[in-house]
């Protein structure tokens, strides 16, 4: 198997970023290359890694159009273990023209340099997240334990299907890791066990990442979770082992 892997949902808000860049925080403390690749015209994942994608010449636009990903990549302000492919506006223009093969082709080229390659999609179902999912070896769905956050899960698994139909017959829809969950709440039990009935309990990784403040503070500052220390442990664990859960899935190819 291989180490990419696109984290999608065609709803915003569920926490796509977050847990990329949560994977990321752990992937850096673990002392683990990883290579975030924004997708999402917002830029979030790039903004929050240090980068402006305003100011952003070469992009993930320009990748997908046939400029070298080496070429694009630039150094995290996280240190030297989490390096982005950063996102711009012209990423718009690419929702709806170009090659769904680019990217795969593009990452190709670098992802042996990492022990994983994180594909923050935007949330959409687009000509941008097909490109993802073809150049990626894993989906992981991102959702949280809401009525509107379980809401088109069956699409984003339909456009799974469609892309290891037609572009990607190495695409595994590996799991579904589950954000925001409240300490105390009725209604987010009934969501999970929703969400159990529709995907089945194995396809959920664990632990779920539970809602905390800490999470949004890392977030507006800038800064990987883990360099809260102790004020965030308890979440910063979780995605420590939510990244050996996909070091695990991705052991075939353990990285650099």
């Amino acid at each position: 198997m291989g180490r990419v892997v696109a984290v999608l949902n065609q709803k915003g808000g569920v926490g796509k970023t977050t847990v990329t860049l949560g994977l990321a925080s752990a992937a850096a403390e673990a002392g683990h290359r990883v290579l975030v690749v924004d997708i999402d015209p917002q830029g979030s994942s790039t903004w929050v890694l240090g980068h402006d994608p305003a100011l952003v010449e070469v992009s993930t636009a320009e990748v997908m159009g046939r400029v070298p990903a080496a070429r694009a990549m630039v150094p995290s302000a996280w240190g030297g273990e989490v390096w982005v492919i950063p996102a711009s506006h012209r990423l718009l223009s690419r929702d709806h023209q170009g090659s769904p093969t680019r990217l795969r082709d593009a990452l190709a080229e670098v992802s042996g340099q990492f022990h994983a390659v994180l594909i923050d999609c935007p949330p959409s179902l687009g000509g941008l997240s097909t490109s993802a999912l073809t150049a990626a070896d894993h989906a992981v769905i991102v959702v949280e334990p809401s009525a509107l956050g379980l809401r088109g899960i069956g699409a984003v698994a339909d456009l799974v299907d469609d892309v290891w139909d037609a572009h990607n017959p190495g695409l595994e829809l590996t799991g579904v890791i589950v954000n925001k969950v409240p300490t105390i709440s009725g209604e987010a039990d009934r969501r999970y066990d929703e969400l159990v009935r529709i995907v089945g309990k194995r396809a959920i990784w664990q632990p779920v990442i539970p809602q905390r403040v800490i999470v949004n503070q890392a977030i507006g500052e800038r800064r990987p979770l883990h360099a809260y220390g102790a004020r965030s442990r308890d979440v910063s664990e979780v995605f420590d082992r939510l990244w050996a859960k996909l070091r695990r899935v991705t052991r075939e190819n353990p990285g650099p």
